[in-house]
């Protein structure tokens, strides 16, 4: 059983959504260069990426986060578990919002990308290295190179 104090002081986790939640509050104040230098800070230090101009709600686990990119425009939602090499990114041909959102309760696999302005729904289960273009509602399970739903609880 971990301790609060050995994961306050050794999970990378906790330390990346710390500074990120500062970094995003002194951006939308608009201390965009002092947030851009905490989260570049922090990307040096635990190999997860994340634009401060995102939006993160409660509990997010980053769990082996190295690899982990997430983008400006991203949303995600509540109690969402990410795995490392995960990218929430662009595809490079829209204006605007341009990454995913993501609701509550997904699981994302390692390695997976989810690329732009789409929606996955609420308890959404993306496999490892499945690459998500295209929108998926709640309660799928998606996986492969396009994802495509394989399940539905």
């Amino acid at each position: 059983m971990k301790s609060s104090l050995q994961i306050l002081l050794f999970n990378n986790s906790v330390k990346v959504m710390f500074w990120y939640r500062i970094a995003h509050f002194l951006y939308i104040r608009k201390f965009k260069y002092l947030a851009f230098y905490i989260m570049n800070k922090v990307k040096k230090r635990t190999g997860v990426e994340i634009h401060p101009a995102c939006s993160i709600g409660k509990n997010l686990l980053i769990d082996h986060g190295v690899g982990v990119v997430i983008g400006e425009t991203s949303v995600i939602g509540n109690d969402c578990t990410i795995y490392q090499g995960v990218t929430l990114g662009g595809t490079g041909k829209e204006r605007g919002k341009r990454h995913p959102t993501i609701g509550d309760n997904v699981m994302i696999g390692a390695g997976a990308k989810i690329l732009g302005n789409i929606y996955i729904g609420n308890f959404v289960k993306v496999g490892a290295n499945a690459v998500v273009l295209e929108n998926i509602g709640s309660l799928n399970t998606v996986v492969g190179c396009k994802g495509k739903v394989v399940e539905r609880l």
